[in-house]
């Protein structure tokens, strides 16, 4: 705003000061030409030329060149000075390229700004009469060489100068002023977004940041808070997933702490009960192998140089041995399988981790289904990918989980989803592994109605 308020104000008072000059200037020339016209004329009346004794026109002379401060030389047709008002050059030959031009009719005139003064030259002509033709015509038979000082007017430009430099003194002091006033002004919405990032350098802030001073301030607020807002359910869930699998791990062997001391309390328990304790314990030692299995498997995904091991297999066949392997999960649930292919689908994955992956997705569609309810699994493809579409009758997904969901540690029902077992990580190793073949993983759920998540795979 400073360099804006000020270089146009330095423009203007150069542009000023140089159109006033030129204006000056060229009023003095036509004051000076006009006076110097009639005195030329008075010259060719009293015949100045032949006699320069005239009192009343060296009178004149002198007058003029007092009132504005310069010379006039007067010269006859033989370039000689008749005249000159400093008394140094009369009775000298004068020839220039000024004089020689106004001897053919052409006035001319010079500026110089440095010196400071006019130099014009005003020819001398005489009315001649053809006798035979009657016609008129005019004769230079002199020259008059006027020197014009433009001390005064350099002096006005001075003085407006001196006015315009203290405008330009008090512009440029009331421009700072307003720019350091709009300066703060301006910035101070983006000072605001600056603390806010700072303090989630230093640790999270509770509250979102508003600033909606400006478009721009408000468009980098909105990103600003989809950051911060995914910061914060990152570190949720990671605090829960500490408590989770604190807990996870921790109950399994409290329960098979509980069962040994109950067996060593005392010598005489029947065989049965130390049968029914130990297939207990045997139970909790695979509930406690399922969740440090998981946990293995995610650490194994998340490392970047993880490689698939590629090999044409059919994805048919793949979905028949899940659904066989799960039936005794579905029937104790009371869950329907159905399978549905339209074609048979023979591409290039990683059985084992595709394997997984389709395991978790179908499982859980059993494991948060209704007793009498049913898993629909259909396969179909076309010429760039194959589609899984699991569709269940369960309970649903709250549409403000939807987004959430895939996130590792994630649990919708924290209640429910350690009653039917689990860590929490079985759909974020899904995705995981589904990404890893180039493949996407979408879910459409409506509560109380039920979920379908569809898994498209490029074929190879």
């Amino acid at each position: 705003m400073l360099v804006i308020g000020v270089i146009p104000s330095i423009f203007i008072r150069a542009a000023i000061l140089s159109s006033y000059e030129n204006r000056a200037i060229s009023v003095r020339e036509s004051e000076v030409q006009n006076q110097l016209g009639i005195i030329a004329k008075h010259l060719i009346t009293y015949d100045y030329l032949r006699d320069p004794t005239n009192e009343a026109i060296n009178a004149e002379l002198e007058q003029m060149s007092n009132l504005y401060d310069g010379r006039i030389l007067i010269i006859g047709g033989n370039f000689k000075a008749i005249k000159d008002t400093n008394g140094v050059s009369a009775g000298k030959i004068i020839v220039s390229e000024e004089v020689i031009k106004c001897f053919k009719g052409q006035k001319v005139v010079n500026y110089d700004s440095k010196n400071g003064y006019i130099e014009m030259t005003t020819p001398i002509t005489e009315t001649v009469t053809d006798e035979e033709t009657g016609a008129n015509t005019d004769v230079v038979r002199g020259v008059m060489l006027s020197s014009v000082s433009t001390d005064t007017i350099a002096m006005t430009m001075r003085i407006i100068g001196r006015v315009a430099w203290t405008i330009d003194i008090v512009v440029i002091a009331i421009v700072f002023a307003i720019a350091m006033l709009f300066s703060r002004v301006l910035t101070k919405p983006f000072n605001k977004v600056t603390g806010a990032i700072s303090e989630v350098g230093e640790g999270f802030t509770d509250e979102a940041l508003s600033v909606p001073d400006y478009a721009e301030t408000e468009h980098i607020v909105d990103a600003f808070n989809k950051v911060l807002a995914r910061m914060r359910a990152l570190d949720e869930s990671r605090q829960e997933f500490v408590a989770n699998v604190s807990h996870e791990l921790k109950t399994p062997i409290t329960s098979m702490k509980i069962l040994a001391d109950s067996l060593m309390e005392g010598p005489d328990k029947p065989v049965e009960l130390y049968r029914e304790f130990m297939e207990d314990i045997a139970g909790e030692i695979d509930r406690e192998d399922k969740i440090i299995s998981d946990l293995l498997t995610l650490v194994r995904l998340d490392k970047t140089n993880t490689d698939l091991d590629l090999s044409s297999n059919s994805i048919n066949a793949m979905i028949e041995m899940i659904l066989k392997r799960l039936k005794p999960i579905a029937a104790g649930a009371e869950v329907e399988l159905i399978f549905e292919s339209a074609r048979e689908v023979v591409t290039g994955v990683d059985e084992v981790k595709l394997n997984l992956a389709l395991t978790n997705l179908i499982e859980n569609a059993i494991k948060y289904n209704r007793p009498g309810g049913s898993v629909y699994v259909s396969l179909d493809c076309d010429h760039q990918y194959f589609t899984v579409e699991i569709k269940d009758t369960g309970i649903g997904i709250p549409e403000e989980a939807l987004e959430h969901i895939f996130e590792r540690f994630y649990r919708v029902d924290k209640s429910h989803s350690r009653e039917i077992g689990g860590t929490g990580l079985g759909l974020s190793i899904a995705r995981n592994i589904i990404m890893m073949h180039r493949g996407t993983v979408s879910v459409e759920s409506v509560t109380g109605e039920g979920s379908v998540f569809t898994v498209k795979v490029p074929l190879v």
